[in-house]
């Protein structure tokens, strides 16, 4: 017997809430956007109505403004929606217990075993479209299937506020005639590779042969047979689980070109002590500090290196990361944004061996300061105390990854 598989898609989400609380913004085209001024302008989101001029996400402010010169743009308020969110899902945990986020605004639902009280799961995606709307404000498209990959498919198949079920007996005929990149996993770079091959469709990726995809993409060519052809067995996480992190990160584009090592060193001060407090809140170390850079022709590369003891401490993170920096870059134009990233977790409590040559008093030193300026901090805010390195440029170093970074892209695995 198939599993019930629903996919819930909360339509143009943050646009939405913003005019739901602004009611002066309604019957207007809105987007939801970055700040051009810190170099953060491009287009989160944006309402039926900007979508009606062809604004698009991710597009820069200017490029939307051309296509809806009456286009308006507000600041996101993550806490807000958050807020939506988390009565959203309050929502979908009447119908399961099986209820799996996938970012903000999309879930995943396992309704197998409640169709036999609520009826079958179209029936069950319409009441629960309904009471979104009814009782949020907000449109949610959802996708009726038995695997994850394909109640995506459907719920992104008719937008906004709709229902649609990919079942055994349509799938090949609805689903297979789609473009190859709406499905999960197949990117830019993947698209252009399989249209090199010919495969246009999810229909021809699926009849592609596993041989011929495991040749041309490896592991990843596993993972799109198995997508392509319904096969997927992944199950829907129950409400509460949390995956196991792999990895903790923060970045960010600076106000300004960074010119020399120590505008590098302040943005990765800034970003280091984010990354040290997360790690230390799920008390675990990293075995492996990465640093990713991207000039300002957007050409990017990413550099790791592995450490020769675990660490939590923010000090050792800013030194890896400011020593793989200093080895991999030759400052032949300006940086525009720099991202720190750890990695290879292992438990904080974790006995470690201990070496002649270190000073491990010193390293107990620092983490009693690091864990009482995090006090200091959840008491009083992240800009109560700060590195002096920091201080060379507050308009650089003043923003709050932390705080401000509190929605993070979600993995499917």
């Amino acid at each position: 017997m198939d599993r019930v598989i629903l996919h819930s898609d909360l339509n143009s989400f943050y646009a939405t809430v913003e005019c739901l609380h602004r009611p002066a913004l309604r019957g207007k085209p809105v987007a939801v956007s970055g700040n051009a001024e810190r170099r953060h302008g491009i287009i989160l989101t944006r309402n039926q109505i900007a979508k009606q001029y062809g604004v698009r996400t991710g597009e820069a402010i200017w490029q939307a403004k051309e296509k809806c010169p009456g286009l308006i743009t507000v600041p996101p308020d993550f806490p807000l929606y958050l807020r939506y969110s988390q009565m959203a899902r309050q929502i979908y945990a009447g119908y399961t217990d099986r209820v799996e986020p996938f970012g903000i605004d999309e879930c995943w639902l396992d309704v197998t075993g409640s169709t036999g009280l609520l009826g079958s799961g179209e029936s069950i995606a319409k009441e629960i479209n309904q009471r979104v709307k009814a009782e949020l404000g907000v449109t949610v498209s959802i996708g009726v299937s038995f695997d994850k990959i394909y109640a995506k498919l459907g719920s992104d198949y008719r937008k906004p506020d709709a229902v649609t079920v990919f079942d055994r007996g349509n799938f090949k005929q609805r689903a297979w005639g789609l473009p190859v990149q709406d499905l999960l996993y197949v990117g830019p770079a993947t698209k252009r590779k399989l249209r090199a091959r010919g495969i246009h469709t999810i229909g021809q990726l699926a009849n592609a042969g596993l041989p011929n995809l495991r040749a041309t993409f490896g592991k990843i060519g596993d993972v799109l047979y198995t997508f392509a052809n319904g096969l997927d067995m992944s199950p829907v996480a129950r409400i509460g689980e949390v995956a196991p992190l792999k990895s903790i990160g923060n970045s960010c584009t600076a106000v300004r070109d960074l010119t020399c090592d120590e505008d590098v060193k302040m943005m990765v001060c800034v970003l280091s002590e984010s990354v040290g407090a997360r790690l230390r809140e799920q008390g675990v170390c990293a075995q492996t500090v990465a640093v990713s850079v991207r000039g300002n022709d957007l050409a990017s590369f990413e550099r790791q290196c592995r450490l020769a003891k675990p660490t939590g401490l923010t000090a050792e993170i800013i030194a890896a990361a400011m020593g793989l920096f200093r080895a991999n870059y030759r400052w032949e134009r300006p940086v525009r944004s720099v991202g720190v990233r750890v990695t290879d977790f292992v438990n904080g409590a974790q006995p470690v061996q201990l070496d002649l040559y270190g000073d491990e008093t010193r390293r107990v030193k620092r983490e009693t300061v690091d864990r009482a300026v995090d006090g200091l901090r959840q008491r009083f805010g992240n800009g109560c105390v700060k590195r002096a390195a920091v201080l060379q440029d507050p308009v650089l170093t003043g923003f709050d990854p932390k705080t401000e970074h509190i929605i993070h892209p979600v993995g499917f695995f």
